[in-house]
């Protein structure tokens, strides 16, 4: 479904991801965790053709997409959320999620989408009205999920999701990402919470210092010494 491929992102001079492969087959949930400064929202940006590619390729469902604009690729079933939400707050809760479902085919079925996301968190939709930017953090959280939802991914990007969220949140929050899950759409998911990432992810890559430095099947990194005690405080 997705294939990275030895890529390389720089800065300016400065070398942010070195040599970088990983894969997401249909239907996964895949994790992406590591320290702070690792690189992890730098290469779910590559992918989204918002950090541009030193090296290397980006392969979607067969075609090559590696200098193809987000929003090109959005119409080709790839929907982001990214860290800190960026929702327009100053437009209803409404207003947004109708704003992921830009693309004729997401258009098409926009008030089935819509429906299914007010199901998702109904939270939501006791807030449709309301400016987006006087929700809480978890609320806003929801929306953003929401909103990329609208545009119907078959992979779904996730930038640390539970950032800054109440414990109560996190757990609803994760339960929401199962979910889209279970329905079909594969999810990338790069978060911080490692126990909770390793908990409903099917494989995981680790990032330090721009480079993968180990991956597998979550359960079992979740059981390496390495891991629990870099990563899980045990």
């Amino acid at each position: 479904m997705l294939q990275i491929e030895n890529i390389q992102v720089h800065y300016g001079a400065a070398p942010a991801l070195w040599d970088i492969s990983l894969q997401i087959n249909a239907g996964e949930l895949v994790s992406v965790i590591g320290p702070n400064g690792a690189g992890k929202t730098t290469l779910i940006h590559a992918v989204m053709g918002l950090s541009p590619l030193k090296s290397g390729r980006i392969v979607w469902e067969g075609e090559v997409v590696s200098d193809m604009p987000a929003h090109r690729l959005c119409e080709r079933g790839l929907a982001l959320v990214p860290e800190s939400r960026r929702l327009f707050t100053g437009m209803t809760v409404r207003e947004n999620l109708e704003l992921g479902a830009m693309h004729p085919a997401a258009r098409a079925v926009r008030d089935r989408t819509f429906e299914q996301v007010c199901d998702l968190f109904p939270a939501v939709r006791a807030k449709l009205g309301q400016v987006s930017g006087t929700l809480s953090g978890g609320q806003q959280q929801m929306v953003a999920i929401g909103r990329a939802m609208m545009a119907l991914p078959r992979l779904l990007l996730l930038d640390e999701p539970s950032l800054g969220l109440a414990p109560s949140i996190v757990g609803e929050m994760f339960r929401a990402i199962e979910a889209i899950h279970q329905s079909g759409t594969a999810v990338m998911l790069v978060e911080q919470n490692v126990s909770r990432a390793l908990a409903i992810s099917q494989r995981t890559y680790v990032l330090e210092n721009g480079r993968v430095v180990t991956s597998g099947v979550s359960s079992e990194l979740s059981r390496r010494d390495e891991i629990r005690k870099a990563y899980l405080g045990v």
